[in-house]
């Protein structure tokens, strides 16, 4: 089997992935930057060099998406993570899902004469 990459769109989703990484961490970053400051544990100084590190980083991340023409992409990957995320937590807050999604491997046990211990 031949797989016919284009370099462009291999380079555009790999920037795409990259950026969109960073700015889940930039995200993760400005929580544990709110906990802090929330729980009192930081300096006026340190909360106001905090705030503009987060925005400088954030602006460079704009910048770079916009001077590489990533944001679509950018945006698309986001979008499947987090419907991965969402999926993968929808199956753990509701385990009746998993049983659903089990049905086939748990029929293919019940043939085989395999029986299941609770």
């Amino acid at each position: 089997m031949e797989i016919d990459l284009d370099k462009g769109d291999l380079k555009s989703g790999v920037l795409g992935l990259v950026l969109a990484l960073v700015e889940i961490i930039k995200e993760t970053l400005e929580i544990q930057a709110l906990k802090r400051t929330e729980s009192g544990r930081l300096t006026e100084g340190e909360v106001e060099r905090l705030g503009l590190a987060l925005k400088q980083l954030d602006s460079a991340i704009e910048e770079i998406k916009l001077q590489c023409g990533a944001a679509e992409s950018v945006r698309e990957i986001r979008d499947s993570l987090d419907n991965a995320v969402n999926e993968v937590l929808n199956q753990f807050l509701d385990p009746g899902k998993w049983g659903k999604a089990a049905g086939a491997p748990l029929a293919m046990e019940k043939a085989s004469g395999v029986a299941r211990r609770r």
